[in-house]
């Protein structure tokens, strides 16, 4: 565990970023792809970019990065994916919003090289994340999951008692934190809320929040690994991160704690995880992103029955679209007035 964990983290101390570009001098050219997570322009929204993006400006909505190619090569600025393909057609772009929190589509090396500046949802989505996460750990630990599945049958004595004498009161319990952004944060709050207690670590000197008096550096995390009852990681996806929870990972935690995972499936090994639940060194795991994905239908995680999971779902929010769509007219305003982005992604860390 320690070594690619801390490689990780000590490079992400020497990273820096631009936040901010010269203010232009000629109208703006907006292309905006919709996708998943906006699939959808309203005449009202259309208007806020368009008033957003300044007089004589142009604004181009398609329903995809594909039918956006042809006006790729006028583009100053796209909202939405931009594959490598739509990239190499934008020879004048200088700037791209995501409209999706993992940014790992994004890491190719013409893109990470260029000056094109890339923001997105960073801080925006960790509310609705962390309400997922509190749900697959209430189905565990609560026996939610075990009810649902025995149905009718769950009202037998015997059922009922199986139930009641395994379950578990979050109150009192540790949740531990690596990595601590929005979804941390926001993990956080309610963790306090359920009466937990609540230590967080992170690489950089960040803010403490709700229930956290102090952000831990590098050197707690094999202590919080060991002694958490519950271990949330809130990791970007990056070629460091990638398979980093592995079976030596998982050997380090509690036999009775439970693993939780709302951000990306890919920081896990599949094979150690599956492991770590056949042989019982771990308590659970919840997760609304897998290994591999879509989780094919032959894996063993889905025998486990103490491994819930949702299908990558935890970023759905009827407020996602807009909130997102709304800091990305905040920026366009920052472009024409030189001032700072928000939402920078450091493109070098893939976060």
């Amino acid at each position: 565990m320690g070594r690619r964990v801390l490689e990780y983290w000590s490079r992400r101390n020497e990273l820096h970023m631009s936040s901010e570009l010269p203010i232009p001098d000629k109208a703006l050219n907006v292309l905006v792809t919709k996708t998943l997570t906006l699939p959808d322009v309203t005449s009202e929204e259309e208007a806020m970019i368009q008033e957003a993006a300044g007089p004589d400006s142009t604004v181009v909505i398609v329903d995809s990065p594909k039918e956006g190619i042809e006006f790729a090569s006028t583009a100053d600025v796209i909202l939405g994916i931009t594959p490598k393909w739509l990239f190499e057609s934008a020879p004048n772009l200088k700037w791209v919003h995501a409209t999706a929190s993992g940014v790992d589509m994004f890491m190719f090396d013409e893109f990470v090289n260029s000056d094109v500046i890339l923001t997105g949802e960073k801080g925006l989505v960790g509310g609705h994340l962390a309400d997922t996460a509190f749900g697959l750990l209430l189905a565990l630990t609560r026996k939610i999951k075990k009810a649902i599945e025995l149905g009718p049958q769950g009202w037998s004595q015997e059922n009922r008692e199986l139930m009641r004498f395994s379950e578990i009161e979050l109150e009192g319990l540790t949740m531990g934190i690596v990595g601590f952004g929005g979804t941390g944060r926001h993990l956080a709050r309610r963790a306090t809320a359920f009466g937990m207690k609540v230590r967080a670590v992170d690489a950089f000197p960040v803010e403490p929040s709700d229930g956290v008096a102090e952000v831990e550096d590098m050197k707690s995390l094999a202590d919080i690994v060991t002694t958490s009852d519950v271990l949330a990681v809130g990791l970007p996806l990056t070629e460091d991160t990638r398979g980093m929870c592995n079976y030596s990972f998982f050997e380090q935690m509690k036999p009775t704690a439970i693993f939780l995972n709302v951000t990306r499936g890919e920081i896990i090994d599949g094979p150690g995880l599956e492991k770590a639940l056949q042989d019982g060194i771990i308590g659970g795991a919840a997760l609304d992103v897998a290994p591999v994905e879509p989780l094919p239908a032959d894996s063993p995680l889905w025998g486990f029955e103490n491994c819930v999971m949702t299908p990558h779902t935890a970023g759905a929010s009827q407020h996602r679209g807009r909130r997102n769509l709304e800091r990305f007219c905040r920026n366009l305003v920052a472009l024409r007035e030189g001032r700072p982005f928000e939402g920078v992604v450091d493109k070098h860390a893939g976060f």
